[in-house]
């Protein structure tokens, strides 16, 4: 089974936006399904499209199956099937064998700015770039199955 080994951090808004950045890729995800047991994602990163299964997640942990589609297909299947979108940028930053990936979000949640960093072991360790704030691994409410349905904006 394909295994997911994530933590997911808050981003220091104010070292952000001084920070030298690469390139971002552009992103529109939406959830076809979504329970406290596995989420169905459609997304389009990029050029590229992809469907994604994940399941429960237990510890840092979960299934999860990847699958690229068609970008025109993805796209179709979005505006078919999305009840909503998730809109952001991701930028990648490579960190010795590790790379964050920073997520910067639009629309509905503007101004949440998430790191996420995917290891090989839940007991794998790994340095903090300096731009991180907080960990919110494991509280749903950063989730972006949660983030479709109960948007940044009307955290406060």
């Amino acid at each position: 089974m394909a295994v997911e080994i994530e933590r997911k951090f808050l981003v220091n808004p104010e070292l952000w936006d001084n920070l030298t950045k690469p390139d971002g890729l552009e992103c529109i995800q939406t959830y076809l399904l979504k329970d406290d047991y596995r989420t169905v994602r459609v997304r389009v990163l990029g050029d590229k499209g992809f469907i994604t299964f994940k399941g429960k997640t237990v510890g840092f942990s979960k299934p999860e199956f990847e699958y690229q589609v068609p970008v025109n297909e993805a796209k179709e299947m979005i505006q078919l099937f999305g009840e909503t979108t998730i809109t952001k940028t991701r930028y990648l930053f490579p960190q010795g064998k590790h790379t964050w990936e920073v997520d910067v979000f639009y629309g509905d949640n503007e101004g949440l700015i998430v790191a996420e960093i995917e290891l090989s072991s839940e007991d794998e360790t790994f340095s903090l770039p300096e731009w991180i704030a907080e960990e919110v691994t494991g509280d749903y409410k950063y989730s972006n199955s949660n983030i479709q349905g109960h948007p940044f904006k009307n955290w406060k």
